[in-house]
């Protein structure tokens, strides 16, 4: 039997840009939806960053440039806390390096202003565990850091980090989004070797977060090498 649009659930929306005309637009189409409720909404990231812990929102719409507390900084705040819902970045012009960025922070969506007649499948997708960009689904950060590489260009040659053939196959574990734990698994090592491996690969390559290292490894083409000692 089919759903009645009475019983149906509805998916709450925190609404943060610090332009009110925005905030209008956005909360008159929302509200035309059965689909979503827009319950708070904020004109900075510091107050954001209250309406979540208060709210507790399905979707947080986040917009990128605004006062008090910008909408990257909010993100790397909310990254470290859970249940904070799934964030959309909305602004006027997304970058590569942004989108990167905004991943990297936990962001699931990333949906420029202009594009606004997508807002709604962008919500449906992140709310069921995919990624929307600009004006389509992504089913994996994968094909989406495959994307972007493209987009960034060639890294440096992979001779220059110094990176042993085990570093680089933990590199291609990591590109999969394999836990340290599934990595030991893989290759028959024991966590605390994956751990050390993590270490020196960070060292060497000058990054700290597992999708910057998975960025390189798509950028530098390391998908794929074949097993070597470790």
């Amino acid at each position: 039997m089919a759903e009645s649009s009475n019983s149906r659930r509805k998916y709450s929306v925190l609404l943060v840009d610090d332009d009110p005309i925005v905030r209008d637009v956005v909360r008159a189409k929302l509200s035309a939806s059965p689909d979503f409720e827009v319950i708070g909404e904020a004109a900075d990231g510091r107050l954001a960053l209250a309406q979540v812990e208060k709210l507790r929102p399905d979707v947080l719409l986040l917009d990128l440039l605004m006062p008090s507390l910008p909408g990257i900084e909010a993100l790397q705040e909310l990254s470290g806390k859970r249940n904070h819902g799934h964030t959309i970045v909305f602004s006027s012009a997304v970058g590569a390096q942004q989108i990167v960025q905004a991943l990297q922070f936990g962001a699931r969506g990333i949906l420029s202003k202009s594009r606004i007649s997508n807002l709604e499948a962008a919500i449906r997708a992140v709310v069921t565990g995919k990624y929307w960009v600009e004006d389509r689904e992504v089913a994996s950060v994968n094909t989406l850091l495959s994307e972007l590489s493209a987009k960034l260009g060639n890294g440096s040659p992979i001779r220059s980090y110094g990176l042993t053939q085990r570093e680089i196959e933990v590199i291609g574990l990591v590109t999969e989004g394999c836990s340290n734990r599934e990595i030991a698994g893989r290759l028959n090592i024991t966590e605390d070797t994956v751990k050390r491996h993590l270490t020196n690969i960070f060292d060497k390559v000058g990054m700290s977060t597992r999708l910057e290292l998975a960025l390189f490894a798509l950028k530098n083409k390391l998908v794929g090498k074949t097993s070597g000692p470790e």
